[in-house]
């Protein structure tokens, strides 16, 4: 696990985007096509605003897998990650292969599509985040670490609610949905390679419990150290409770 440190949101969108632009082409070149997990919410804006702007990608060949997606929110919904996939990636590059989780269908059926799809080929490159909870995905703690299933439903946690209404996709708690359908734990750590994006003071207790503390199913994240081709891309404030001598990249951020 690479842990790299900037001094803003801009700089670790900046470096992020340049590493999954350039997995994506060089994807491309290999097989004619690149796999992708999209992620979502606020801690992605300015990742994939730099990532569609990348030069030298063909977006027709690139096949994208939706990470999660609420239960019974409709795709119109401001807070739906159907409708930011299609506002800040779909639309922008013209991606036309797409496995987008319709959360307010049948949940079966669903799951059940997008299981077989993603387990067609590897995928090169997946997105992820980090939870003020510590969760991957919508892999709320306790998380499930063995489950084969690529696709479930899970109940979400008070602390990640919150996070929603904190961020603003929601006016009040009582309107975020308790359910969602997440990728599961171990089909994340299936992809080839994992770029993690993690900025913001509010991330900082998680981020520690997830780099520096032991893998555990309480702090979901924390599996992303077992994976061999993972980066954790992280701003100064998400950083600050990290332990400096650890990690070269944060010592240019801590007085000595």
């Amino acid at each position: 696990m690479d842990v790299r440190v900037f001094a803003d949101k801009a700089g670790l969108a900046k470096a992020a985007a340049e590493r999954a632009a350039e997995r994506i082409r060089a994807a491309i070149a290999r097989r004619g096509r690149a796999r992708i997990i999209g992620a979502t919410g606020a801690s992605q804006f300015e990742l994939l605003e730099a990532l569609t702007r990348a030069p030298g990608i063909d977006w027709k060949e690139v096949e994208m897998f939706h990470l999660d997606e609420y239960v019974d929110l409709p795709a119109s919904h401001p807070a739906s990650f159907r409708r930011y996939l299609r506002e800040r990636l779909l639309g922008p590059t013209g991606i036309e292969r797409h496995h987008l989780l319709d959360g307010d269908g049948d949940l079966e059926a669903v799951l059940a599509a997008a299981g077989r799809a993603i387990r067609e080929a590897p995928i090169d490159v997946a997105f992820v985040g980090i939870g003020e909870n510590g969760h991957l995905a919508f892999n709320d703690p306790p998380a499930d670490f063995e489950t084969e299933e690529p696709y479930l439903i899970v109940e979400l946690d008070l602390a990640c609610r919150r996070q929603q209404v904190g961020e603003g996709w929601f006016a009040s708690l009582a309107d975020v949905p308790t359910r969602a359908i997440t990728m599961s734990i171990r089909q994340i750590l299936a992809a080839r390679e994992i770029l993690c994006v993690a900025p913001d003071a509010r991330k900082a207790a998680a981020v520690k419990a997830c780099l520096e503390g032991p893998v555990s199913s309480l702090a979901p994240a924390s599996i992303l150290q077992t994976h061999p081709h993972t980066t954790i891309y992280l701003d100064r404030h998400s950083a600050a409770l990290l332990d400096p001598r650890l990690y070269a990249s944060l010592r240019a951020f801590t007085p000595p």
